[in-house]
């Protein structure tokens, strides 16, 4: 079979592959519809930060016990389990769009509910991949499924816009619930031996474990905690601030983020491309340099916020931040053990995520009361900054293919 598409040739992975991509397709649309229904209802920008940081900070509240679960149940059936919780959750918002008794609390809670969920899927994904396809073909595997999630925030996003300014946000939620509706059976598909330990649970013995192996490796923790203050910008500057400006500055309008948000897709689906077929020697090295590309659509939201500039640069980044993903997420599965690979990612997940409710907060607050040119060159220095400093660790600037290492010997 065609390098770039080795993975394809196991068949747990196809099913996989097929219910991912369902789900990444139909769900492609919802982040930028549930942000202009809160604005729709409530058009500040506090309002969109609180229901982001409600969704964030149940996800920090329960991913550590998300990833002991995922390493001690079949990790199918726990992604399964949340996607009906998703249903309900973000089913529940669209009804209330529909009916127009949707509030900023119920929603807030509603994210919370499906942030909650999101911290056990997670870690389950992660843990997952390495046992569906074999290590040689990890890169390959992670690609493909970067290229499905690219290629539909493309089109998502504007269709989104579309949908948002027409019939309004619900629509976007009932696909994604059809999505995952579909997705459910198909993950049956996929058949997986029960892990080693199955249903024998000692939480603390298990988190012990996972932080154990966590913290001995310097290249893993240091990644994590440079992505506690770039992600706590990213969601804060991108996700708060953007989607404020898009609705109060014409030069960009709903419409031109869908836009934005696409042109980040593209850079993504093209650099995947390049990642199915050529192998990534140094992945965090170059995964870094790639992060530090983001602070120049951050920039330029700042400056001049016009569509084809912002979705020149956000282009520029998505290629980046592909780098760095495919690269990471081969680098945890080469070096973490698989039967433990879930809780590490937990922690992966908790530590970047832990300031980003706090981030939603701050920029929340920033936005009405300082120049939004001066709060996102500001950010974009800092992003910038905490990427690049991370190169001067050894074991991050080091970090080669374990398959490449082998070959070597």
């Amino acid at each position: 079979m065609n390098r770039a598409f080795a993975a394809m040739g196991d068949r747990n992975f196809r099913w996989f592959f097929l219910a991912r991509a369902i789900t990444m397709v139909t769900g492609s649309m919802s982040a930028i519809a549930l942000a202009f229904a809160v604005l729709e209802i409530d058009n500040h920008p506090e309002s969109l930060s609180f229901v982001l940081a409600a969704f964030t900070l149940s996800n920090v509240v329960f991913v550590l016990f998300g990833g002991v679960v995922a390493d001690r149940l079949p990790r199918a059936l726990v992604i399964q389990t949340c996607y009906v919780i998703d249903i309900l959750s973000i089913g529940a918002i669209a009804v209330l769009l529909f009916t127009g008794t949707a509030t900023i609390p119920v929603i807030v809670g509603l994210a919370a509910l499906n942030g909650a969920s999101t911290a056990f899927v997670l870690p389950a994904m992660q843990g997952i991949i390495p046992q569906l396809t074999t290590p040689e073909h990890l890169q390959q595997a992670n690609a493909m499924l970067s290229f499905v999630r690219s290629t539909v925030v493309i089109g998502g996003p504007v269709i989104a816009g579309i949908l948002v300014t027409t019939v309004g946000p619900a629509w976007a939620m009932i696909v994604q619930v059809v999505g995952w509706l579909v997705a459910i059976p198909v993950l049956a598909l996929v058949k997986l031996p029960r892990p080693a330990g199955a249903g024998r649970f000692s939480l603390f013995s298990d988190l012990r474990t996972g932080w154990s192996e966590f913290w001995s490796r310097s290249w893993l923790w240091t990644i994590v905690l440079a992505f506690m203050l770039m992600n706590a910008i990213h969601v804060g500057a991108w996700g708060v601030v953007g989607p404020y400006i898009a609705k109060n500055d014409e030069r960009l309008g709903i419409a031109g983020w869908g836009w934005v948000v696409s042109a980040e897709g593209v850079g993504v689906l093209l650099m995947t491309l390049v990642l199915m077929w050529f192998p990534l020697r140094r992945p965090l090295r170059y995964g870094m340099l790639g992060m530090a590309a983001f602070a120049i659509p951050l920039t330029m939201l700042g400056v001049h916020p016009a569509v084809v500039l912002v979705a020149i640069a956000a282009f520029l980044a998505g290629a980046g931040a592909e780098v760095f993903s495919t690269g990471w997420n081969v680098a945890m599965m080469e070096n973490i053990p698989g039967d433990k690979l879930s809780r590490v990612a937990s922690y992966d997940m908790l530590g970047s995520f832990v300031v980003m409710p706090i981030g939603t907060l701050v920029y929340g607050w920033l936005i009405t009361r300082a120049d939004p040119a001066t709060v996102l060159t500001t950010s974009a220095i800092l992003y910038a900054a905490i990427a690049l400093v991370t190169l001067i660790v050894p074991s991050v600037w080091r970090m080669g293919r374990v398959e490449a290492a082998a070959v070597a010997k």
